[in-house]
């Protein structure tokens, strides 16, 4: 007995051991790159206008907050609490950054980002200006 717990104290395990410690190193490895692959398809690219919730449909003429829809956006934003997001001439989006979508108001954009369709928002990665 004494033999077995001095081994075990050196670190010097048996071929079972290796075996099993060399088998969940693979399984953590299989799970890390399942999860990997699953959070890259999750993404998405979304082209629309940058708009605020109460001008949802980018159609700005109702309120005229400003001399052109930018204006109007921002002001929506910043006098009356609205938020930004995205219009794509179906669905509206929330989107999770309004200081970067403030950038681009009234603008088409492309938006990268993972959709919440139970919420309808976009987990912002990037805005760029669509071409």
């Amino acid at each position: 007995m004494l033999q077995v717990q001095n081994r075990f104290a050196l670190g010097i395990m048996g071929p079972k051991h290796q075996v099993m410690k060399s088998l969940i190193s693979s399984a953590f490895l299989a799970l890390f790159a399942v999860v990997a692959l699953t959070a890259a398809a999750d993404k998405q690219t979304f082209t629309g206008t940058i708009t605020d919730d109460m001008c949802p449909k980018a159609d700005h003429s109702q309120m005229q907050m400003g001399p052109t829809d930018a204006a109007c956006a921002m002001a929506c934003v910043s006098v009356h609490g609205a938020s930004y997001l995205l219009y794509d001439g179906k669905n509206a989006y929330m989107l999770s950054d309004q200081l970067m979508a403030e950038k681009f108001a009234a603008r088409k954009v492309k938006v990268t980002g993972t959709l919440d369709t139970k919420t309808k928002t976009i987990q912002v990665d990037s805005i760029s200006a669509a071409k």
